[in-house]
């Protein structure tokens, strides 16, 4: 099934409040929540975190507060990450009371996500690098970002736990910072309900099966459902190689560097080159166009 053609479908249970994911699930006979039916949930969410932060100001000025006192502990740094980062209510609000990055960035696999994102951190001053991407084939450069972090994006590909983990430190250069569902602190309603919609679990011992140095790990101090606590898990990469980057963006097949231009972004080795849409990359593997005679018209 195409579930492309079913979003008509889709939009009238979106409408009437029932959960997507689930949706999809059901209709493909899967226990999973593929890449797609995430990007199709998020895209019909596009818009609702603003409202919500808007709703929500005092908790997401502690939640940010608190993201920053971990951050700012940390050695400096100079490039930030935040994957999965929505429509960038967390990333604009957190930027302010960090100790002044010079390079931010934010990836997300929904565009209308990333488009609500850039109009809300243009409204607060703050000067995000945004782009679409999948966190599984991350369209970056290896230790090309200073400090990494999510906040509740791993969240519903429970199965895949090793698969994030690795891909995420693979674009590290100095820590890895999550922020995600804990199963392991819910109480059994919280874990019931993590089982049902297909929540990921046991990101601390993942770490330690993959070798990950884990600096700190607990009960975050704030978190909006007491079905879904937030737990902080800080990894420090210490095997980083010296590279000087210039700029962290890769061909998400290849992985070779990106070059940008007005209108895209071209890989020289892979000779595949990315649209950019509203000022946002498209940097997933489908959005590749063959162009192997970009340079003769350059």
């Amino acid at each position: 099934m195409n579930i492309l053609a079913e979003l008509k479908k889709i939009s009238q249970v979106y409408k009437v409040g029932g959960n997507i994911m689930e949706y999809i699930a059901q209709i493909e006979n899967t226990s999973d929540n593929s890449i797609e039916s995430i990007a199709i949930s998020y895209d019909f969410q596009a818009g609702s975190y603003i409202k919500h932060a808007e709703e929500n100001k005092e908790f997401l000025f502690n939640y940010t507060n608190a993201i920053s006192k971990v951050i700012n502990k940390l050695e400096n740094y100079e490039s930030i990450l935040e994957v999965g980062v929505g429509e960038a209510t967390t990333l604009t609000n957190l930027v302010p009371k960090l100790s002044a990055p010079q390079n931010i960035y934010g990836f997300d696999i929904s565009w209308s996500r990333l488009k609500f994102a850039q109009k809300y951190s243009q409204l607060n001053n703050t000067n995000i690098q945004l782009f679409m991407g999948d966190l599984f084939n991350s369209p970056l450069l290896d230790n090309s970002i200073d400090v990494v972090y999510t906040s509740h994006s791993i969240e519903p590909n429970g199965g895949r736990e090793k698969e994030a983990l690795s891909e995420l430190y693979r674009i590290t250069k100095n820590y890895l910072i999550l922020l995600e569902p804990s199963y392991e602190h819910a109480n059994l309603a919280g874990k019931q309900r993590m089982e049902k919609l297909g929540y990921i679990r046991n990101l601390y011992q993942t770490s330690i099966e993959l070798g990950y140095k884990v600096i700190e790990y607990r009960l975050f101090d704030y978190y909006s459902n007491n079905l879904n606590p937030t737990q902080l898990l800080v990894i420090k990469k210490e095997d980083t190689k010296y590279s000087d980057i210039t700029s962290p963006f890769a061909c998400p097949i290849s992985k070779f560097p990106l070059k940008i231009y007005k209108d895209l972004l071209f890989c020289e080795e892979s000779l595949l080159a990315y649209p950019i849409l509203g000022n946002i990359p498209l940097l997933l593997t489908q959005y590749a166009v063959i162009s192997t005679h970009f340079n003769d018209f350059l």
